[in-house]
């Protein structure tokens, strides 16, 4: 195993850090464009919701062969094609004529953000050893959470004074940036030199997910009834063949590690039940609040900026705790408590209340975050922490899916065709929040549960 330099590490940690910001502020910014991109093309609450699921949904498909790509051509070089691919589609969706052109981009540029949250914290992990490995995590966690930070208030004026198109010029900086740092690092790492890429495996998976996410987030409509379980049967033969595959896709062993199987599960459920409320909120506050875009990014950047400040300090509290369930446990049951508080919300806005649950939520986050990606890449071989890596990005990609299938499903049967906001259907988005998130709470605790019975996260429990 090779011995990296302390410089090595930094330019590593570096360019990973600042690629952290380009995923988040994709996805925060837009969301205060929603009403305004709606109004633009004339598409309701559920079609709006396609500008972040189309993105979703394409980073999940392409993240676990980008990983095996990674493995085989280098993560390095994988990584550089990612923000690359970034880069350019965010200067053409700048000149979006339509709604379906900006959801195609929004799908490319998934791809794009695939290559680089399976790269960034397997690289961090190969280079720095596990006495200062969750230190290292946090500080990556953190700058992801300082750009859904600053995405909202900074969405919120750009939206407000140069509309929508011009969100996707503001990662174009970050990318050059990372561009260059990663370019520093003279190593590109290959843990799989001469192996192939097993393209059946690919083509099971990216077809059992696009029929179970598509399913998801389009019922209640006929054909999604039969699409998701389908899918389902799909990623089964997926499992079926991973598991006799010579130069397999992914390693689905890993899922034999209790410590390993845990720690997905429970990062898939921690996503799935909070990634929606910013969906929520942005168009809560912008609609029933009557607040401007940059208004409502201003009270949006309250979670994350919490995040963005404990989420270090808990990572390197992390590495010196012996049992390291007792964080990520808390944080989930911590989060529960907050998403519960949105449950009291009515068709006229408690500003307080608002608050209390970004502060509440924002700091079970952090407790959760880094402790928990730690404990899942320190369970795997050196070997495999490109399996590792892709398997955090596949569990936090796909519960966020969820949250926004949830969503978009409450808001097709509660709402119907009726789904643009007005006060004649603020009664009925009330409605569909609090189903929504009274499922998202029974997440949060059934994941508290898997979190504190998936063993302490040493070495020894793997």
């Amino acid at each position: 195993m090779n011995q990296y330099s302390p410089t090595e590490r930094r330019i590593v940690l570096l360019a990973c850090c600042v690629s952290g910001f380009i995923t988040p502020l994709l996805s925060t910014m837009m969301n205060l464009s929603l009403i305004n991109i709606g109004e633009e093309f004339g598409v309701g609450s559920h079609e709006q919701a396609y500008v972040n699921t189309a993105f979703l949904l394409s980073s999940v498909v392409f993240m676990v062969p980008m990983a095996k790509a990674g493995d085989l051509f280098g993560k390095k070089r994988i990584f550089t094609l990612g923000v690359a691919v970034i880069a350019a589609v965010c200067l053409v969706a700048v000149f979006s004529p339509s709604f379906w052109f900006l959801i195609a981009c929004r799908v490319v540029i998934g791809f794009g953000s695939a290559c680089i949250v399976t790269t960034s914290i397997s690289m961090i992990t190969d280079v720095f050893p596990p006495g200062v490995r969750g230190g290292a995590i946090g500080m990556q966690t953190m700058c992801v959470y300082i750009g859904l930070a600053a995405g909202p208030p900074l969405g919120g004026v750009l939206n407000d004074i140069f509309g929508w198109h011009s969100l996707f010029l503001v990662v174009v900086p970050f990318a050059v940036a990372a561009i260059a740092l990663i370019g520093m690092f003279k190593h590109n790492i290959i843990m799989d030199d001469g192996g192939t890429m097993d393209v059946r495996g690919a083509v099971l998976y990216g077809i059992g997910i696009v029929l179970c996410m598509g399913g998801l987030i389009n019922m209640p409509a006929t054909w999604a009834f039969v699409a998701l379980p389908v899918g389902v049967l799909i990623l089964i033969g997926f499992v079926l063949w991973e598991l006799r595959a010579e130069d397999h896709l992914l390693n689905v062993r890993l899922f034999k590690s209790r410590v390993f199987s845990g720690s997905c599960l429970a990062t898939f459920l921690n996503y799935a039940a909070s990634y929606s409320i910013s969906y929520f909120l942005a168009l809560y506050l912008q609609s029933i609040g009557q607040m401007s875009g940059m208004q409502a990014g201003l009270v949006m950047l309250i979670q994350p900026a919490i995040q963005a400040v404990g989420t270090p300090y808990f990572g390197r509290l992390s590495d010196r705790m012996a049992d390291k369930r007792i964080l990520p446990t808390a944080g989930l049951l911590i989060s529960a408590v907050g998403i519960a508080t949105i449950l009291t919300y009515g068709t006229v806005l408690d500003l307080g209340m608002v608050v209390a649950t970004l502060i509440i939520v924002g700091f079970g986050f952090s407790l959760f975050s880094a402790p928990n990606t730690s404990i899942i890449m320190g369970s795997v071989s050196p070997r495999e922490t490109g399996d590792a890596s892709a398997m955090v990005a596949v569990m936090r990609q796909t519960g966020m899916m969820l949250s926004m299938g949830i969503a978009m499903l409450f808001i097709s049967v509660v709402m119907g065709s009726a789904d643009n906001l007005n006060p004649d259907t603020y009664d009925s988005f009330i409605e569909v929040m609090r189903y929504s998130f009274g499922l998202c709470v029974a997440m949060c605790l059934v994941g508290a549960v898997v979190s504190m019975f998936r063993g302490k996260g040493s070495v020894e429990d793997c």
